[in-house]
C-alpha cells in the first residue's frame, strides 16, 4: 500500500487544534510516510501552531458569522465562495485518500469538497454537544468518532465510535518530570504549586477571580503558574513585580511541565481539559465557560464532580468562592489524594490509537 495522503481540516482555538495535531502524529507513529496537510482559517491560531508542529498548513479565507449585527456578516458569503474554491483546488492538487474534519470554520468548506470529490471523510468531536460545522457534515461523513456516549441526539448511530478525545501524548506524560518542571518555570519544590489555565486563549473569569486575592499567595507561601491568554498577561506581569510568587505566561507552550510541577489545577471546562486532567490525576477545580454550547462545559464538569473527582464552581460564583475553594484543598491532603484516584480511572489513554485505526481503515 502506497503512502497515504490525508488532510486535516479546522482549527479556531486549542480545542480543535491541538486534537488535531495528536491525530496527526498518531498517524505518524503507525505510517512514518504519511502524507499530512492541514488547512485552518486565514488569521486563526492553527496558522502558527500547527507549523511549530511540524506539518504544512494552508489557510482559507472564512470565518463564523456572529449572532449580533456586524458588517462582518456581510463578507460572509464572499468568505465562503472563496473558501470552497480554494478547498476544491487543494483537494485537487493533494489527492487526498481520506479527510478529517475536527470542527472549527475551515472544516466546513473543506470536508464539502471531499464529498463532492468521492474522498472518503471522518470527523472528529470533541465535546458533548457538538458544534455546528460538524452538525452539519455529519450527514454526508463515513465515520464520527466522538468522546461522549449518546451522540446519536446529533449523529447518525451507525456512524459514530466512541473513541475519547486525542491527547498529545508529549502533554500528558508527565512522570519523572516534576524536577524539570521546577528549573523550567522558576519554582521552589518545598512550597505548594497552583497551575491556573483558562484555555489557549485565557479566561477572564478567572483572572479577575485570580487577581482579587493574588496576595494571599505570598501570604500563604504558595506559588501560582498562570496561563493567562494575550488579553491579561500585561496585567499578569505587573502584578508578578511585586509577587514573585507568581510566574504569569500568555500560553504554556510545556504544558507536560505545567502538569507535572502542579499540585492543584484550575481549569476552565473544555472536552480536551477535561480529557488531559483525567489521564495526568492532578486534583481539579473546575471554572466551566458559561457561554458553550447546551452548557455543555458544565455537563463536562459535573461528570468528574459526580464522581467526586473535581470541584466545580460556577463561574458567576468564582470571585467570591475561588479562594475559599483553593486554599481548602491545598490544606486537605486526603481531599487530593482522594481525587486524584476517582480521575485515573475516568481517562481514555488509547483514544488517539483508536482514532487513527479508524482513519486508516476509511483507506
Amino acid at each position: 500500500m502506497p503512502p497515504p495522503r490525508i488532510i486535516i481540516s479546522g482549527g479556531g482555538t486549542g480545542g480543535h487544534i491541538f486534537p488535531a495535531i495528536a491525530i496527526a502524529q498518531g498517524i505518524k507513529s503507525v505510517c512514518p510516510d504519511a502524507e499530512i496537510l492541514f488547512v485552518g482559517a486565514k488569521g486563526k491560531m492553527e496558522m502558527e501552531k500547527v507549523p511549530a508542529a511540524g506539518f504544512p498548513i494552508e489557510g482559507l479565507w472564512i470565518s463564523g458569522i456572529k449572532r449580533s449585527l456586524s458588517l462582518d456578516n456581510l463578507a460572509f458569503p464572499f468568505k465562503l465562495i472563496s473558501s470552497l474554491a480554494k478547498a476544491k483546488k487543494i483537494i485537487k492538487e493533494f489527492k487526498p485518500d481520506v479527510a478529517i474534519g475536527v470542527g472549527g470554520f475551515a472544516s466546513g468548506p473543506l470536508l464539502r469538497a471531499a464529498n463532492s470529490a468521492g474522498i472518503k471523510t471522518l470527523l472528529q468531536e470533541q465535546n458533548s454537544f457538538p458544534g455546528i460545522t460538524n452538525k452539519l457534515l455529519a450527514k454526508k461523513a463515513d465515520r464520527i468518532c466522538v468522546a461522549y456516549e449518546g451522540m446519536e441526539r446529533w449523529f447518525p448511530k451507525e456512524k459514530i465510535k466512541l473513541t475519547g478525545n486525542p491527547i498529545r501524548p508529549q502533554v500528558t506524560e508527565i512522570s519523572g518530570k516534576r524536577e524539570r518542571a521546577l528549573v523550567h518555570f522558576g519554582l521552589d519544590a518545598s512550597k505548594p504549586i497552583v497551575l491556573a489555565i483558562g484555555g489557549s486563549l485565557g479566561a477572564r473569569t478567572i483572572n479577575h477571580a485570580l487577581s482579587s486575592f493574588i496576595g494571599d499567595f505570598a501570604e500563604k507561601d504558595i506559588q501560582l503558574v498562570w496561563q493567562t491568554g494575550k488579553l491579561y498577561i500585561k496585567e499578569a506581569q505587573e502584578l508578578a513585580k511585586i509577587n514573585g510568587h507568581v510566574k504569569p505566561h500568555e500560553f504554556i507552550v510545556n504544558m507536560d511541565l505545567a502538569y507535572a510541577a502542579a499540585d492543584v489545577i484550575i481549569s476552565r471546562a473544555g472536552a480536551m481539559s477535561i480529557s488531559e486532567l483525567c489521564l495526568i490525576g492532578k486534583p481539579c477545580i473546575l471554572v466551566p465557560f458559561p457561554h458553550a454550547a447546551e452548557d455543555h462545559q458544565t455537563k463536562n464538569a459535573q461528570a468528574l464532580v459526580n464522581n467526586d473527582a473535581a470541584i466545580l464552581i460556577p463561574d458567576y460564583h468564582a470571585r467570591e468562592k475561588l479562594q475559599d475553594a483553593l486554599f481548602d484543598l491545598l490544606e486537605d491532603d486526603n481531599q487530593r489524594s482522594a481525587m486524584g484516584a476517582k480521575l485515573k480511572p475516568m481517562g481514555m489513554p488509547n483514544s488517539t490509537t483508536d482514532i487513527v485505526q479508524e482513519v486508516l481503515s476509511l483507506i
